[in-house]
């Protein structure tokens, strides 16, 4: 092989490897947060036990009916649990709210996912890369109440469709009709793996932006075929 072929390739391996390690340290991260959380979750039901059992054994009723109508209040603020009907898709979405959230970042989520003949992982490749693309907008924003991620999944004209919108500061890098990544060439995979899922399947894809909002939809047969 060439000189200049090995080099080039290595420099390809190299990228190829840097992104694969970020990947692995972003999965680690949101991992060990939703583990902080179910043990801080686990902290707080034995308290509230506690609670609750002193005012039954004290015959404190109405002191106890109160207090679970604010436990209740409580637990529907904290429960971020989405549950779109592919396991999956719920497990993707579930980490990259957790994460979300921890970075003071709201959220606002609809989300079904029907069977479809398109990969589970490829699926997940999808929606993991938006919202990773949708978060690092919004961690530009010095105003945390201005950090907004609104996700919507579901079915239209029998088709999959996927509608990821963040707020955003600034103006996203294009080249030409070409929306590129912020992160430098060599983290471009997560944009290139989309397109390339897209096209594979023969979807549609749209990318747009307005004044402090960024949008990404997407279109996917719900029989697809491979195109390649």
């Amino acid at each position: 092989m060439p000189l200049f072929d090995r080099v080039f390739y290595r420099s390809i391996d190299r990228r190829i490897a840097a992104y694969q390690q970020e990947l692995t340290e972003k999965h680690c991260e949101e991992v060990q947060n939703i583990y902080n959380t179910m043990r801080g979750w686990r902290h707080d039901y034995r308290n509230h036990i506690a609670v609750m059992q002193a005012s039954l054994k004290m015959g404190n009723l109405v002191e106890l009916e109160n207090y679970l109508g604010e436990l209740d209040i409580d637990l529907n603020t904290v429960d971020t649990v989405v549950k779109t009907g592919n396991v999956m898709a719920d497990a993707i979405l579930n980490s990259k709210l957790s994460l979300a959230h921890k970075k003071n970042i709201s959220t606002d989520v609809t989300a079904s996912v029907p069977k479809t003949g398109i990969s589970d992982v490829e699926l997940c490749i999808i929606i993991g890369n938006l919202l990773d693309n949708a978060m690092e907008a919004c961690l530009k924003i010095e105003n945390e109440a201005e950090r907004l991620i609104r996700v919507y999944i579901g079915v239209f004209k029998e088709q999959v469709y996927i509608s990821v919108t963040n707020s955003m500061t600034g103006t996203p890098r294009r080249f030409g009709k070409t929306y590129k990544t912020t992160k430098g060439d060599e983290h471009g995979f997560g944009l290139m793996r989309i397109d390339a899922i897209v096209k594979k399947y023969g979807g549609y894809l749209r990318r747009e932006h307005d004044e402090g909002v960024f949008g990404t939809e997407i279109m996917l047969p719900i029989a697809a075929r491979d195109k390649n």
